[in-house]
């Protein structure tokens, strides 16, 4: 603990030790930048999605208002931080959105007159995918129903291809709806982002690399000219492996929590480390819906330290990590790190409802189970 003046280290004895310290907070992700061309040599204010969060409305009114502004990002801070500026200033001002990687933004509403619960987040939708732990017969109908979930992804990206003016700006993804879905990568975007674009007070622009110099930016479009923003906000993420390793201060549980570059945290059932099994890590694996995901995670934890049910060996824990691993591999592809139980997420609620000793078929009538939506109120009576 630390104070103005000097800093007193205190230990504490604990039987068990919960982290809950957040991924997408405290430790920023900054992109490296081109030597001698980054962002020490921009004469203008440069700073992160997480610094202007942490502003009051009046505060971050008057930060944005009258200038001209580049975000750098393409997830959901980044759209909205756009559109916010967007709405401060107009045309007169329009805010420049950088984006690397273009990823399947999803505004409000149904697709093509189904939710997208109907598609992704129910019992049917999970028969399409290869799950960790799968019997024989999972396996076949997966393996039998590709075409049909290669065609689910298509149908909702012929929806956003049609709302959304998407081959205009260039903002088709190269990757699938599903891998983005699977990845926890889809951005939901404002209501009237679009319509910002539209009008021109949002312009989006792509690139690979960007460089900095005493006014402004330049990006890696040959046609682009230079941009020569008052005010760079960077929408691009947290590092939350490194904030999660930095917790530890010996090098072998740094190690240990890590796992290797090519591979997932290990964390069994998304939460307690095989290896070191008084640890458990809250909201660190990803889900379309964290917030109910982390609670029924409480949930399982609060049984297992009362005693409910006992950890499996060592071996079994890693055989089943690893099984998540290649689900995540197969389906998230390059963004496996991220740890994504989006598209999977009732499979998983399962097995931690059957370590619990709860009902994970939690609907009424055949049809209802395999057919509906899965979400919070589903699991709100789990004691």
């Amino acid at each position: 603990m630390g104070s103005l003046f000097y800093w007193v280290c205190q230990e504490y004895e604990a039987d068990f030790v919960i982290l809950c310290i957040g991924r997408y907070s405290g430790l920023p992700n900054i992109p490296e930048f081109h030597p001698d061309h980054g962002l020490e040599v921009f004469k203008g204010k440069v700073m992160h999605s997480m610094d202007y969060s942490k502003m009051d409305n009046a505060e971050a009114a008057e930060l944005i208002k009258g200038k001209r502004i580049v975000v750098i990002g393409s997830q959901k801070s980044a759209t909205d931080i756009a559109t916010e500026c967007a709405n401060a200033n107009g045309t007169d001002n329009p805010c420049t959105m950088i984006l690397r990687t273009v990823h399947w933004m999803f505004p409000t509403g149904n697709i093509w007159g189904f939710h997208l619960g109907s598609l992704y987040f129910n019992r049917f939708s999970e028969l399409l995918v290869h799950k960790p732990g799968e019997t024989f017969l999972h396996s076949t109908l997966a393996t039998l129903l590709s075409p049909m979930r290669w065609g689910v992804s298509k149908f909702v990206e012929s929806y956003l291809r049609w709302k959304l003016p998407l081959k205009k700006y260039k903002m088709i993804p190269k990757q699938s709806f599903l891998e983005d879905i699977s990845s926890c990568e889809i951005v939901l975007l404002p209501d009237d982002f679009y319509d910002k674009v539209e009008e021109g007070s949002i312009i989006l622009k792509k690139s690979q690399s960007i460089s900095f110099f005493k006014e402004g930016l330049n990006i890696d479009d040959q046609h682009a000219e230079p941009l020569k923003p008052d005010l760079v906000i960077l929408a691009t993420g947290y590092k939350g492996d490194e904030k999660l390793k930095r917790i530890f201060l010996s090098p072998t549980f740094q190690d240990c929590i890590m796992g290797s570059p090519t591979s997932i945290v290990p964390l069994y059932r998304q939460i307690i480390h095989p290896r070191i099994p008084r640890l458990a890590v809250i909201g660190y694996s990803e889900s379309i819906s964290n917030l109910y995901t982390s609670e029924i995670r409480c949930r399982w934890l609060a049984h297992f330290l009362d005693g409910a049910f006992e950890l499996p060996s060592v071996k079994e824990m890693e055989e089943d990590v690893m099984k998540w691993e290649n689900y995540m591999k197969q389906y998230a592809t390059r963004k496996y790190r991220r740890s994504c139980i989006g598209a999977l997420h009732i499979w998983y609620n399962d097995q931690l409802c059957q370590d619990m000793g709860c009902k994970p078929r939690r609907k009424k009538g055949f049809f209802a189970e395999l057919f509906e939506y899965y979400g919070p109120t589903d699991y709100a009576k789990i004691d």
